[in-house]
């Protein structure tokens, strides 16, 4: 930016170069004085402030309805980083102090009814999916934004609203009484990334599976890589919520059960992907504990699963892949990565714009590349690098990606987030979940 304005002054008019040089000094140190001023304690209070609301609409529009909003006494996020420089998400709160209208607080996810808007059903009828934002409790008045991505890539605020954390109507209720067994505690929730489970499909007398499922899903994570060497970032946390019956809904099959959260196949009738709509209830039982992620380990021999960043992960348990589909999933919801597959049939279509650089750090259009991974491939490799045997260790831009074979490139010709023959993560996205681990540690 400094040599930019320079080049656009005469080279002999030294007083002009100095005032913007002045300038460009001012204005720096004035980001930098207000980055450092942005306090987590003069703003916050170590609560969580959770707004419930819905996500309703069409293909083409939406709007927001707010349910309840409830003070929890467990905020797990760092108290460092407050804002998302890296504008990850397909949609995003932005939270700002009422007196000063200073941005406080960020955070980018994406949320289950953004895909339904890609369905062909969305062009039909109007539907709606519930929501859960996660905040750290104000001391002061806020003005809360929620923001969706729109086809051009861009920020749109769809929602805004004053809130008063004096406001009476803000529940403040006792938690449910679920048993809570500490798989790992490494540090205090605001240095560590903390990881709640959940139990879906799992009876009374079927916890002690609950609780075995969660350790071996947690040891497949800490043997991959980047994981590996990170496993004391992490405190997990499993939380015992009984279901009445085992199992989950397989509708393509006629088979419904009475579980906590609600979970099915056939999301989108497409018959492996499992979710759930019901963060009522998911957030409901995360909250008697500090998280950061929820996952949902589903109680059944059936492959499936599904992940949204800073929403939510699910996956099966008992399917011969679940494994490598629990390490998947997580990638998604956790670290924000792509799909990086391209020939698996999916519900929706038209998910990105080719003329748009795609948000997902491991995957590109090439419309703004040089964002990406550049640094990772070595010299001489081609761009677009040819999908051939010749090249299947190397770090390039293969055509293929984000459900699409043609116009989106993905970083490797196989990689954890492509399939599940693949070894494990390519560098792109250990890169990107490094990055993540980080960023929730500060």
């Amino acid at each position: 930016m400094f040599l930019s304005v320079i080049l656009l002054v005469k080279s002999n008019d030294f007083a002009m170069i100095k005032k913007c040089t002045l300038l460009l000094i001012f204005i720096a140190v004035t980001l930098l004085s207000a980055q450092a001023q942005l306090k987590f304690g003069n703003y916050f209070q170590n609560h969580c402030l959770r707004i419930d609301y819905l996500l309703a609409g069409i293909d083409t529009s939406e709007q927001v309805l707010i349910r309840q909003m409830k003070k929890e006494p467990h905020y797990a996020g760092s108290h460092t980083v407050l804002i998302d420089e890296r504008e990850y998400g397909n949609y995003r709160y932005q939270v700002y102090d009422l007196k000063s209208d200073s941005l406080i607080f960020s955070k980018g996810f994406s949320p289950l009814f953004q895909e339904w808007q890609t369905t062909p059903e969305a062009s039909e009828k109007t539907g709606s999916y519930y929501q859960v934002a996660i905040l750290p409790f104000p001391k002061k008045k806020i003005k809360l934004s929620i923001e969706k991505r729109d086809w051009q890539g861009k920020f749109v605020s769809i929602y805004t609203e004053e809130i008063n954390p004096k406001n009476y109507f803000i529940v403040n209720e006792n938690l449910p009484d679920y048993k809570v067994v500490n798989i790992q505690t490494e540090g205090k929730p605001k240095t560590k990334v903390d990881l709640v489970f959940l139990p879906e499909g799992y009876t009374n007398e079927e916890m002690d599976k609950f609780l075995s499922d969660v350790k071996r899903m947690c040891k497949a994570m800490f043997n991959s890589a980047p994981f590996d060497k990170y496993e004391d970032k992490f405190n997990i946390y499993a939380v015992q919520v009984p279901s009445v019956e085992p199992g989950t809904d397989i509708p393509g099959d006629g088979v419904y059960k009475n579980t906590a959260f609600n979970s099915t196949f056939y999301t989108f009738d497409t018959p492996r992907y499992l979710t759930t709509s019901d963060m009522k209830s998911v957030h409901d039982a995360a909250a008697v504990v500090p998280y950061d992620h929820i996952y949902v380990l589903v109680n059944t021999d059936r492959y499936g699963g599904g992940g949204f960043y800073n929403f939510l992960s699910l996956t099966s348990v008992d399917h011969e892949k679940s494994e490598r589909v629990f390490v998947h999933e997580f990638g998604h919801g956790f670290a924000g990565l792509a799909d990086e597959y391209y020939t698996s049939a999916v519900a929706y279509d038209g998910f990105y714009n080719l003329e748009v650089e795609p948000w997902e750090p491991n995957i590109t259009t090439l419309v703004d590349f040089d964002s990406k991974w550049p640094d990772l491939i070595k010299e001489g490799t081609p761009i677009p690098t040819p999908r051939k045997n010749a090249n299947h260790k190397k770090v390039g831009v293969f055509e293929g990606g984000g459900y699409l074979a043609k116009g989106i490139y993905s970083p490797k010709m196989n990689c954890r987030m492509k399939s599940n023959e693949a070894r494990g993560f390519c560098p792109v996205c250990q890169e990107a979940i490094i990055e993540t681990v980080e960023l929730h540690c500060k």
